[in-house]
This record gives structure tokens, sequence and C-alpha cells, in this order.
């Protein structure tokens, strides 16, 4: 007989009435510690934010009116930037700091309703930790000044394309199916066309099906797999080897290339950055 499944800690969004972004402070920060397995249920707001944590690793997925549901893990060096309106949830991966901003919509920047990734720079870090502090609070025309600072290095903080789309339930189901094999087994090696015969589709089938449902390849879309479940074992401090077979690689450097190439940094360098930032 199965083993019942552990209860997750499931929170409601809560009172946000004490973080309202407005005209006059347009910025907010609702600082929270969450642990592990906190799962803040599914919520939208009429005002941008900016979801960031000190510590730990987060996953929140994502789903646009107009795209399909995305899954982003975000560790202490990056950041979610989340439009108005656009429907969010928030598992908690590793124990986490949360530091969520709140803009107000006349302070968003022009351009910005998608998500995007930002990798958090010591300035932005520190700036995310300034927000609603009494000494800006408390001197004549420092509050404008600094939320300008800190929305213009939003703006130019370099981005990153990290992230895991899913397909619409209303989407093909062979496409739903292949996806959620993936998922479920990332260290899987199977080429397109292996998967592809197991939901009973072709490989020219299923390479139409991600470009026109997820707007990417499959290559590019199972790197996004391997990455969501790499991240968090790199944050919680395993060895590089242990992550690499984890991911079905053979070899720590064929994974440490494919990491490389799409974080700018070696497995060990990004381990060894979030150390400095817990």
């Amino acid at each position: 007989m199965s083993q019942p499944r552990p209860v997750r800690n499931t929170l409601p969004v809560g009172d946000l009435d004490p973080f309202v972004p407005t005209a006059e402070r347009p910025v907010r920060q609702r600082p929270r510690a969450l642990p592990y397995d906190t799962h803040i249920e599914p919520h939208r707001h009429p005002w941008a934010q900016l979801a960031y944590c000190t510590r730990g690793v987060i996953q929140v997925g994502v789903t646009l009116d107009d795209g399909p549901e995305t899954t982003y893990v975000i560790p202490p060096s990056r950041a979610l930037w989340i439009p108005a309106g656009a429907l969010h949830a928030v598992t908690v991966l590793e124990a986490a700091d949360l530091r969520t901003l709140y803009i107000e919509p006349s302070a968003i920047p022009a351009g910005w309703t998608g998500c995007h990734v930002l990798l958090v720079s010591p300035l932005l870090r520190e700036l995310i930790g300034g927000v609603d502090t009494p000494r800006n609070l408390s001197q004549p025309g420092r509050l404008p000044a600094f939320n300008l600072l800190l929305l213009d290095e939003i703006v130019h903080a370099d981005t990153q394309a990290l992230g895991v789309p899913l397909p619409r339930h209303c989407g093909d189901r062979r496409l739903r199916a292949l996806c959620e094999a993936v998922l479920r087994a990332p260290a899987e090696q199977a080429r397109l066309a292996d998967w592809a015969a197991q939901v009973g589709a072709s490989e020219r089938t299923m390479t139409r099906l991600f470009r026109e449902e997820l707007g990417t390849s499959y290559q590019q879309w199972r790197t996004q797999v391997l990455l969501a479940h790499a991240l968090p074992m790199l944050a919680r401090g395993q060895p590089v080897s242990q992550v690499a077979e984890a991911c079905g690689y053979a070899s720590d450097s064929a994974f440490s290339a494919m990491f490389k190439a799409a974080m700018g940094q070696s497995p060990s360098q990004f381990g060894g950055r979030l150390s400095l930032t817990i």
C-alpha cells in the first residue's frame, strides 16, 4: 500500500493592506520567512511585483493571459518580475527569506508586461533591502530619489532565459503527456523521437507542437527542465558530481558545460556565490 503524501503547508495570500503600493509610496516591500514546502495559493494583484529571496530557493508558477503556464526556480542570485494581473503561485523548495516588492501601476517600466528573470547585482540587493526603511521615510525628498534609483536598477539589470513553460490543459494532450513524462524523469536521456513514440506521435509532430504551443525547441525546453532540477540541489550545497548524475550526465564536465552555457557561470561558481549571499 502506498504511503500518504505529506500535507503541504498551504498559505493564503493574507492581509495585503499594509503593503499596497500607492502614488505616494509606489514601491512597497513585504518580507516573509517561509519554511520548506510552503505553498502560497494562486492569486493575482493589480500591481506588478518582484519576487526575491535573500536565502533559500522558491518556485514560482506564472500564467499570463496570452501564454502558457511557466515555472521559474529562483535562487538568491536571481529575482523574478511578475507583471500586474498575472496569476501566480509560490512553492518554497528551500526555507526562504522572501522579500517581495510591490510596484504601483504608474511606476511600472514601459513595456514590462511579461515575466523577467533578473540577475541581482550587489547594488540591487541592497536597494531591495532598503525599501520602507525609516531613513527613507523620514527624510523629505529621499524616498522619490530612492525609488527612482531602485526602478532604474531593475530596468537595467541583466536578464536570463530561465523558466519551464508547460502546455495549457486545453492544448494538445500528447505534448502535455510528453512534458509531464520528462518532468517525472529529468535524468532520462531519451531522444525526442523516443518520447514521441511513447505518446503516440512522430518526432516531426512533437517538434512542431513545441514550437507552436511553447515557443521553443524540445532541446531548449529540456535544458530549462534540467536547470530547474539542478538549481535547488546546488543551493543545498550538493557536490557538482551528484547534481550532474541526478540530471543524467555521465561526466561532470558535460554537465558543467551545459550549465555554464545557460547560466553564464560554472556550477561551482554559482554555488559559491549562493554561499556568499546566505
